[in-house]
């Protein structure tokens, strides 16, 4: 992912050198398991421990990737490559690596572990939306504002009630990747076909006990690829969450709207072309790359369908779509709570913007109290409808007006029943109900 769209903490988890690290880890682990079993002499293990704590420790530097990566020119092949290199730094106790093992062992172990703490992040990222969402809730539990339907007036709600809405579903979010987080963290270490022919059980479950992994109960060459999908699925839907919040912002931000508003810094400019602009542009952003996290599942549904054992049609897929959804997720989780808890909001526009249809917003209690005195619903309708669309027609006229004229609704309802009737609290009154069902 382009360094705009990455935060360090994933940086540095995706970085070439934090992958030969993560290889290195299972490879030394694999041979310490087989060092207590017995087949790698202790001499040999106190060596490989000693020459590769520093790597374990600090890191690889980009000269150690660079070298790794002159080696792969020649042997086209990543894997030994970057054991040829270790046995260069190592020595001759270097052959104990990848002792048994084909090269998924090593690299489908290490990626759950990167996957593992990718997710971790991600799952850290989540809780601080959560607690954002959470306080703009109470924050706004009682201001109220229409409620729109596509598009249009609706009924009024409460500002509080949209990031309840949001909280829930983000708690929804955090129970899918914390599924898949459950998902993604097995192991391997089973050999080319996955017979342990060639490795013992035993180290399989050290090494994957010391990554904090479960070992894969039956594999073939590969962890099957499901987990990798249902990974990617969880992203997909939590960014889907992120666009839809995101895209209300942008309609509230509407000129015509303007109830709620990016903040926007001192210095910043919104146009190159005119002064005056103030655009959504963090929403906007994170629409599109909601487009880009969703775009990484269909490749990673057909993924699960390699050749018998496995092939490797899946990796080159893998290498893109696993860090890049990632460290998106990440991105975009952050921005968004940034942005919301910043986010300017205007109670006074609300409240002009709910009275705009002058009325309008009562139509249904009006129906229901007719239907309830005794009318056809369908000629209570057609009644209400025509006092409504005679106040849609003409900006003079109010609903309450109108409807307090008109002899024939009068005639079933008293003045005390339509008072009860354009009540804005009626609306309302279950809001801490809801409230209580969500953060309790």
């Amino acid at each position: 992912m382009i360094a705009r769209y990455t935060r360090e903490v994933m940086a540095k988890l995706w970085s070439p050198e934090e992958k030969l690290r993560a290889w290195l880890l299972v490879e030394v682990l694999a041979a310490e398991a087989w060092a207590k079993l017995g087949k790698v002499p202790e001499s040999a293990i106190k060596v490989i421990q000693e020459k590769t704590r520093p790597f374990l420790e600090k890191g690889f530097s980009p000269e150690d990737v660079s070298q790794v990566e002159e080696i792969e020119r020649e042997t086209r092949h990543d894997v030994i490559a970057f054991l040829t290199y270790m046995e260069r730094v190592i020595g001759p106790e270097g052959r104990y690596l990848h002792l048994g093992m084909t090269s998924s062992d090593m690299l489908d172990t290490a990626m759950a572990w990167l996957m593992k703490r990718a997710m971790e992040i991600i799952l850290e990222d989540t809780d601080e939306l959560l607690e954002v969402l959470k306080r703009r809730a109470f924050e706004h539990k009682d201001t109220v504002m229409i409620g729109r339907t596509h598009g249009i007036h609706a009924e009024p709600i409460t500002f509080g009630l949209k990031f309840a809405l949001w909280y829930e579903e983000m708690r929804r979010n955090k129970r899918r990747l914390e599924a898949a987080l459950e998902t993604i963290s097995y192991g391997k270490l089973s050999g080319a076909v996955g017979t342990f022919a060639h490795i013992e059980p035993e180290v399989e479950a050290y090494v994957c006990e010391k990554l904090g992994l479960k070992p894969e109960p039956v594999s073939n060459q590969v962890v099957q690829r499901d987990r990798y999908a249902e990974y990617m699925a969880a992203l997909a839907v939590m960014a889907g969450t992120v666009e839809k919040i995101a895209t209300e912002i942008r309609h509230l931000q509407r000129t015509e709207v303007l109830e709620a508003e990016e903040f926007f810094a001192k210095g910043q400019k919104g146009s190159s072309a005119m002064p005056h602009k103030r655009n959504p542009i963090l929403s906007e952003n994170l629409c599109g790359l909601a487009r880009m996290v969703r775009g990484y599942v269909m490749p990673a549904l057909e993924n699960d369908a390699l050749w018998h054992e496995r092939d490797i049609s899946h990796s080159s897929v893998e290498r893109v779509i696993v860090p890049d959804a990632t460290t998106l997720s990440d991105f975009m989780l952050k921005r968004l709570t940034g942005m919301l808890d910043k986010l300017v909001v205007y109670p006074e526009r609300m409240k002009k913007n709910l009275n705009l249809l002058r009325g309008l917003i009562y139509t249904q209690p009006l129906l229901l109290a007719l239907t309830e005195k005794g009318l056809p619903r369908q000629e209570a309708y057609v009644m209400v409808q025509r006092r409504a669309m005679e106040v849609w027609e003409d900006e003079s006229k109010t609903f309450p007006e109108v409807v307090k004229g008109d002899p024939e609704i009068t005639k079933h309802l008293s003045s005390h029943e339509l008072e009860k009737i354009f009540d804005l609290s009626h609306y309302l009154r279950h809001v801490d109900t809801i409230f209580n069902r969500v953060f309790k």
